[in-house]
């Protein structure tokens, strides 16, 4: 990476890129090149085809004539994916295997805000764009949960999943094309732009499942998801608006609760026995989601516009508290309590642009500004250190992230001179504005007290003066692309980039992907990049106190620290930089008729200094020293992020679909696989600094380890089989994900691991149309009630938690709903 900075105003850049445009018209037709109209050549394309925009710069290409693998799946695929709740991110999970979601619980802030992840990679190396526009990312850090840990995710939910119309999923590295965090992949989500009048879709499921843990049959988590949505045509183009809201009560599958053998065995503690003290599913959720896209024509102008604005309050789940113990107070809860996390969330989103043609070029100027607010609290809890004066409800912290991002984008067409080679180019820049901020909780969420107990709010506590963040960045990249086929049969499209961040410096990605078509039936297509992913302010400026796993699974306090604080300093922490990667892919696609088509990609990406939180440090003498440190009262153990780790992921997938009429409709089938598994090939040494604590102590431990190489399954497999004529839908889905484990470090080598097998679930749905725009659906996820294995006496919390989150078919079991649906 080039270590050189550009600290300039922003109008400068701008003009910059206005030149390269202007330069680039100035090609004279009779020169080596001439504007042209007509397509690229492309293979033959099968009636499973679909056209996409992700990926490449060049004009729409179908999904088997691309040099880069790319899935699209429609509104119909999105919206009878059977997704719990109707949230969008758990209905791209349903259909993309390369795609993961996993649902959390008792997770701190991640039971509020889901993450989701592309090809086993973090959900932060995978770029999200809304029409082509890149997304903002969430406030909040995920410190506690298991897949995606110390990322800060784009929340998929705060998109109302009736705003779709499709998405795409580039399963290939893509920095060049689009910039920072498209390590993984891209997703592209195109909102609905097709004015149908009035559309309500009402939906209401509940979990009807047998829980083994406690041999009973339960129903909860009922669901009651709501959608509507109108359009009409306007002033040359169209205006469509949405609201969709869903309510969601919470889910539980603990078992029933042994004592922990470190909670003190009074009388009163050994009465909660044989309870269901804690709680182990989905948290209790509101949403409010609104959503527009509109376009029109004014003075000569395309202009458009699409935004979305999200709420969502949220109630999660944390461990019970013992009525004898040092984090209670008998006078306020004689038999002890389990508090309930709170989550407000506030997400907007905005885009307005103009499109027009300019000397031959289509000009595309936009602004998006995007902002993300998560106030982080607690209820039924306490501040033991205050005692009996204690409040029970906490506001514990307030996250705050935004971004405002100018894209300024040309295109235009050429045909090489003498030749009726087309060559598409297209040049553009971007710039950039990120601000994070974090701010303290109630005094009384982080105040050591005058009395004998624990300090802090109870599952929440708050952020301190010291953990109050304020950072800054600006961002401005040039990039340039050019596609052509070199002969009929040759498509090359090539792509550069160059990006200076206010604070990393300046680096240059570029990306070459090709496409040899051997036969009409028959091709072969590969590509080379290079990516880069500059740290998220939030990962920079993020602290945060929580309470996890010890000493011989005991309880104790874990701060997480920037590496800025002097605590992480005097342990070892540096400054944190980017990471860097190398994408290979190669492939091959095979149409044998019009009604199937097979695609095969292998892929390796490679990670150098990948971000990470390092291994959680406890122990008696780092606790006395944090002890030492202002706010490192009660504190028990740290931890900071850190680039300790290079990674190597290798992976294929395959993708298998055909169509053909049956019983006077279309019966459609499709295959899609996927494998993908991570090593790790390098560490940053431990510190001295650390070592000198206990020399045992590893930068990254084996529970960071795990999250990296086993913790998400290595395969999945979706066959999805559709039939449908003008009165009848029929869907049938089996997805298989492999196995996964879970490690834990308890200390003193305790480290006590399991592998939780593969799993299958079967989701059916059928839809009849009852007359002219009203229809009715029934269906059912994970319709064979599967679970994936019971945790082992070390790892479930002595009966608490039976079950672990990390496999796919989550820990809800069977979830049945119907739906109505009203066109007029």
């Amino acid at each position: 990476m080039i270590d050189f900075r550009v600290q300039s105003d922003k109008w400068p850049h701008v003009l910059t890129i206005a030149a390269l445009v202007l330069a680039a018209s100035a090609v004279s037709p009779g020169a080596a090149m001439a504007q042209a109209v007509s397509n690229q050549p492309e293979v033959k394309a099968s009636e499973t085809e679909t056209v996409f925009v992700t990926g490449s710069r060049a004009p729409l290409r179908s999904v088997t004539a691309s040099a880069v693998p790319v899935d699209v799946f429609n509104a119909d695929n999105i919206q009878s994916s059977g997704a719990v709740a109707g949230e969008l991110g758990q209905a791209l999970a349903s259909v993309a295997p390369s795609f993961g979601f996993l649902r959390q619980s008792n997770s701190g802030s991640s039971d509020h805000v889901r993450a989701g992840q592309l090809r086993g990679l973090n959900p932060d190396q995978l770029l999200v764009l809304v029409n082509g526009k890149r997304r903002h990312t969430s406030a909040i850090v995920n410190s506690e949960t298991k897949i995606g840990r110390g990322t800060a995710a784009v929340d998929f939910n705060t998109i109302p999943i009736g705003a779709v119309a499709r998405i795409e999923v580039l399963r290939d590295g893509a920095g060049a094309l689009y910039g920072s965090d498209a390590i993984a992949g891209v997703i592209n989500v195109i909102l609905q732009d097709a004015p149908t009048n009035f559309n309500i879709s009402l939906t209401h499921g509940l979990h009807v499942t047998d829980v083994e843990p406690i041999s009973k049959s339960l129903q909860d988590g009922q669901t009651t998801h709501l959608d509507a949505s109108f359009g009409f045509e306007a002033f040359g183009g169209f205006f469509l608006a949405g609201i969709d809201t869903r309510v969601r009560e919470p889910t539980n599958r603990a078992g029933f609760d042994l004592v922990p053998f470190f909670v003190p065995q009074t009388a009163a503690n050994l009465a909660t026995a044989g309870a269901r003290n804690y709680a182990e599913g989905d948290p209790k959720s509101q949403d409010v989601n609104l959503w527009y896209n509109s376009e029109s024509k004014l003075f000569g102008l395309d202009v458009y516009g699409f935004g979305t604005v999200g709420s969502r309050q949220t109630q999660g789940a944390t461990f019970f508290r013992y009525p004898d113990g040092t984090d209670n107070v008998r006078a306020i809860y004689p038999n002890g309590f389990r508090p309930i996390s709170t989550g407000d969330n506030l997400d907007i989103s905005t885009t307005g642009g103009l499109r027009h043609k300019v000397w031959g070029w289509q000009v595309d100027a936009s602004l998006t500004n995007g902002m993300n607010r998560f106030e982080y609290g607690v209820k039924n809890s306490l501040n033991a250190s205050l005692g009996s004066a204690s409040p029970r409800s906490f506001n514990s912290g307030k996250f705050e992230f935004s971004q405002i991002t100018g894209n300024l984008d040309a295109s235009r067409r050429f045909s090489l001179a003498n030749s009726k080679r087309l060559v598409d180019v297209a040049v553009g820049g971007e710039i950039r504005s990120e601000r994070f901020r974090s701010r303290r909780g109630d005094e009384a969420s982080f105040a050591a007290g005058p009395f004998d107990g624990a300090i802090g709010a109870q599952g929440a506590p708050g952020l301190t003066p010291a953990d109050e963040a304020k950072l800054t960045r600006d961002v401005f990249s040039l990039y340039g692309s050019v596609s052509t086929a070199v002969t009929a049969q040759w498509f090359v499209d090539a792509a550069l980039r160059f990006e200076d961040y206010s604070d990393f410096g300046a680096a240059a990605t570029g990306k070459l992907a090709s496409r040899f078509d051997v036969s009409d039936a028959f091709s072969i297509r590969g590509s080379v990049s290079n990516s880069i992913r500059a740290p998220g302010l939030q990962q920079i400026g993020f602290s945060d106190t929580t309470i996890n796993f010890g000493q011989n699974r005991t309880l104790v306090s874990t701060r997480t620290l920037p590496v800025t604080n002097p605590v992480a300093r005097a342990l070892g922490a540096k400054p944190l930089e980017a990471e860097t990667s190398t994408n290979y892919s190669i492939g091959a696609v095979w149409i044998p008729s019009r009604q199937t088509s097979i695609t095969f990609d292998a892929f390796q990406i490679d990670i150098a200094d990948r971000i990470t939180l390092s291994d959680r440090f406890f122990g008696d003498s780092i606790a006395a020293f944090i002890g030492t440190q202002p706010g490192g009262a009660g504190v028990g153990s740290v931890r900071f992020f850190t680039n300790a780790v290079d990674t190597q992921t290798r992976g294929a997938d395959i993708v298998v679909r055909h169509t053909r009429p049956l019983y006077g409709g279309n019966l459609n089938l499709e295959l899609a696989a996927t494998w993908a598994e991570t090593q790790i090939e390098g560490f940053t040494p431990t510190p001295a600094a650390l070592r000198a604590f206990d020399p045992s102590f590893r930068l990254v431990g084996v529970e960071e380890v795990n999250t990296i190489e086993s913790a998400a399954p290595k395969s999945k497999i979706v066959a999805t089989t559709t039939w449908k004529n003008e009165k009848w839908r029929v869907l049938a889905r089996l997805s298989h994900f492999g196995e996964a484990s879970r490690v834990f470090n308890f200390g003193g080598g305790f480290e006590p691991s399991q592998t939780y097998g593969a799993e299958t679930q079967l989701d059916v749905e059928a839809e009849v149309h009852v007359s002219r725009g009203v229809s009715v659906a029934f269906g059912a996820s994970n319709l064979t009630d599967a679970y994936p294995d019971l945790s082992s006496d070390l790892i479930n919390f002595f009966g608490n938690l039976p079950y672990d989150i990390l496999s796919p078919v989550g820990i809800n079991g069977r979830y049945v709903y119907g739906t109505v649906k009203l066109k007029f």
